[in-house]
């Protein structure tokens, strides 16, 4: 037998711990920023894919394209979730937009069924035909949000 010292295994200290988990939330944090700009080109693919919108329509100043008026069914309307907003059509031709922001706490609503958009955090529910509340906790009505028509093309202002 020989007589090898064993040495013991030295564990990190507590304060290398939280030093080095620091460290990787910084690095997330700031490679999550960083990824911003790649995060609006999807959304601009994604809302022409579910929205039937047109790049050459929204392309300039005048805002988003969202969709064609005959995606947005009479009675009922259409969530955009990326643009956060809500059109809907409550009489032939007559389109309207609200925001998908849950007035009770800011929870973000994509939850729509007929003509009712519902909050999955606290179970308000609102009218897309005219933004008012249907159920609360919320007492406020959804935000009204600026669009134009123009042909068949609904564009967010």
């Amino acid at each position: 037998m020989t007589s090898e010292s064993v040495q013991p295994v030295s564990k990190p200290s507590r304060r290398s711990v939280v030093a080095a988990v620091g460290a990787a939330g910084l690095a997330v944090a700031l490679t999550a920023c960083g990824s911003e700009d790649d995060a609006s080109g999807s959304s601009t693919e994604q809302g022409a894919a579910g929205g039937g919108a047109t790049s050459a329509a929204g392309g300039g100043a005048g805002g988003t394209a969202l969709a064609k008026t005959a995606d947005i069914p009479q009675g009922s309307g259409k969530v955009f979730s990326d643009q956060k907003v809500v059109v809907s059509q409550p009489a032939a031709g007559d389109f309207k937009a609200f925001s998908t922001i849950c007035t009770h706490r800011d929870c973000p609503m994509i939850d729509l069924k007929e003509d009712t958009l519902s909050c999955s955090c606290h179970g308000s529910q609102f009218s897309v035909l005219d933004g008012s509340v249907k159920k609360g906790p919320a007492t406020e009505p959804l935000a009204a949000k600026q669009i134009s028509v123009s042909g068949d093309s609904i564009t967010l202002a």
